[in-house]
């Protein structure tokens, strides 16, 4: 046996050694170079494609021991008193025009609360259009139940969004219900927060910032008075019917962050148990994969976390918690048309299950997956299943990195009297870093001016100034296909035939580093960019047809992606929509993205304005290299 492990490995280190066999490798390699290259790209995205088949995917199970059984009996019995609080609450909060802050102190401490109030004040870079704001100014409230069998040095939280008009006043009123149950028992050996935020995801950055005395957005709060043990998980309730149909999991948190699949996992175990329907990005799971339509459902549902997950913003409450290393997700209600009905007493004992099994946790949750898709809530896809899609498309590059590589390493070109001209055969410096350069300083006018000119386009343009920032950020992306266009003429005239190669080698290797670390981080945004800018990497020269290949490039282009990618979504949401309301979502989309940044801290806009978009610069001065 150790003969022949050695007698192998002699061979492996002699195909990389020799140089007879190493020069034969690297001719087939650039022979077959396009080939192998289109044979990668279909394979990532069939690759991709099958992950939504269930024998390809993965039961589901519980890693946590803590949380093994769902052996705990729920008797949590005040439904409508929960529903009546919440009347009461709308009630209040309709009189005093927003939070009720002085009804929701009093009833809390009526229960035995401990309970504290956070002042926050957030002016906005530009208004908030969607949510028509722009200095955002609330209260929260929270209090706290000290854990009568433990040393208090943990915590869980359950969290509710004191939302405008008739909404999530049921979720509120059942918090309230639940902290008085939980009051009344004895088994807790974690404190519990019950939280109510103003102004949703702003006040929730707030106390999360106040509770553990950080600022990293430059929000204005108050310091809280009072705190619980170190938090191991949360749940946000969003609940706006006194009955639901069924319950829907939201996990998508800032930049694609996902909690531990057991917190998933302890959902759905409870749901089976209590007999309610639940969802995932809104659709229910279906039995019949074996079937065309049951692949194509399950392919929806996985598309529409991807989606989800490439945008970067926090889809419920819960997404902020993420970035402290607290588990959490969110429950919404939805009632829609079937005729299967829960009531507020079971969507009770199921907090109040999954609150007992977490109360049980002896450490953070960590023994299950934090990098998975899910097709259904029964069926996950790990990492070591999709990372290979990603793979099959990054290798292209390489692939391309190789062949430049090898033509830049051949004999330089001669002249009309064969003779190598070895000082016009090499690019100048200058030539390949004038482009690197400018099309940087747009990817940096790109991030910044948007906001820091919307006062001075308010005065020349009638605008207001979130149009002036959309429009501004859309005029730079626009007017940076002009820049960098042949800037290498700039420095050194006519650029060289090697000029343009070195520049796409280092351009591919760029793109290939950029993705392959936005994979490691979200992966749904780095595959979707993937998808669209390996294509044009591996086989854009100044030798194709210029007016098709720039069309080619520009519905490539990180704008355009985004732009198809809203009427993917809408699609897939069941709720398509025509031109005209697209582009008005786009522009939505843009104006958020770049809130979301400045006020949470997404990384996508930055990634996009400042790497990904310069990137593609490069392979638009490629294009029309003379």
């Amino acid at each position: 046996m150790k003969v022949q492990g050695l007698t192998i490995q002699e061979n492996n280190m002699g195909l990389l050694s020799d140089p007879n066999r190493r020069r034969a490798l690297i001719s087939m390699l650039t022979r077959l170079n396009a080939p192998i290259c289109v044979v990668c790209y279909m394979a990532g995205v069939a690759w991709f494609m099958g992950l939504a088949f269930e024998p390809f995917t993965l039961r589901t199970y519980m890693s946590e021991n803590a949380m093994g059984s769902t052996m705990v009996e729920e008797r949590f019995p005040a439904g409508e008193r929960a529903l009546a609080t919440g009347r009461e609450f709308a009630a209040h909060k309709k009189k005093v025009g927003g939070m009720p802050v002085d009804w929701l102190v009093k009833t809390m401490q009526s229960q035995g609360l401990e309970v504290f109030t956070q002042r926050f004040s957030r002016t906005l870079p530009f208004p908030d259009e969607n949510k028509e704001r722009y200095v955002v100014e609330g209260t929260n409230v929270y209090g706290i139940l000290r854990a009568p069998r433990a040393p208090r040095t943990e915590a869980l939280v359950l969290s509710a969004p004191c939302s405008p008009g008739n909404n999530n006043n049921q979720a509120v009123g059942l918090l309230l219900g639940l902290s008085q149950y939980f009051r009344n028992q004895i088994y807790w050996a974690k404190d519990i927060i019950f939280l109510v935020n103003e102004h949703d995801l702003i006040g929730m950055q707030a106390w999360l910032e106040g509770y553990h005395h950080t600022n990293t957005t430059g929000m204005d709060w108050s310091p809280l008075q009072g705190r619980g043990g170190s938090i191991q998980a949360a749940l946000s309730l969003e609940l706006s019917s006194d009955v639901i149909t069924s319950l829907d999991l939201v996990l998508e948190g800032l930049n694609g962050q996902l909690p531990n699949l057991d917190l998933a996992n302890l959902f759905y175990a409870f749901c089976q148990k209590i007999g309610v329907l639940c969802t995932i990005q809104g659709k229910l799971q279906r039995d019949d994969w074996d079937t065309a339509s049951g692949y194509s459902h399950a392919v929806q549902t996985m598309m529409l976390m991807v989606l989800k997950q490439a945008s970067g913003r926090p889809w419920g409450d819960h997404g902020l918690f993420l970035r402290y290393h607290i588990e959490a997700a969110s429950i919404k209600g939805i009632n829609s048309f079937r005729q299967y009905k829960t009531d507020a007493t079971t969507i009770g004992r199921l907090l109040e299950g999954m609150f007992r099994k977490l109360n049980n946790l002896l450490e953070r949750l960590h023994q299950s997956y934090f990098f998975y898709l899910m097709p259904s809530l029964s069926r996950f896809v790990s990492i070591g299943y999709y990372m290979p899609a990603f793979g099959l498309l990054a290798v292209i590059l390489l692939l391309r990195a190789l062949d430049l590589w090898v033509q830049l390493s051949a004999l330089p070109s001669r002249t009309e009297d064969g003779i190598a001209d070895i000082e016009q055969s090499g690019p100048g410096v200058l030539s390949v870093l004038t482009p690197l350069v400018i099309s940087h300083l747009t990817g940096v006018a790109l991030y910044t001016l948007p906001i820091r000119s919307q006062e001075m386009a308010v005065e020349h343009f009638p605008v207001f100034e979130t149009e002036a920032v959309v429009l501004t950020a859309i005029a730079i992306y626009t007017a940076g296909l002009a820049l960098p266009h042949n800037t290498h003429r700039l420095v050194s005239g006519e650029g060289t035939e090697q000029g343009w190669r070195v520049l796409k080698l280092v351009a591919v290797l760029y793109l290939a580093v950029l993705l392959g670390c936005t994979a490691l981080i979200n992966f749904s945004l780095g595959f979707i960019l993937a998808l669209t800018l390996v294509p044009l990497a591996a086989f854009i020269t100044p030798h194709v047809p210029k007016l098709l290949s720039a069309l080619f490039m520009v519905l490539l282009s990180p704008g355009c992606t985004l732009f198809f990618s809203i009427f993917f979504f809408q699609e897939l949401q069941e709720t398509p929509v025509n031109l005209q309301e697209g582009w008005v979502l786009f522009l939505s989309v843009i104006s958020q993205g770049i809130l979301d940044h400045s006020l949470y801290g997404s990384l996508v806009y930055p990634l996009v304005a400042l790497l990904v978009y310069p990137c593609w610069l490069l392979f638009w001065n490629i294009l029309f290299w003379k």
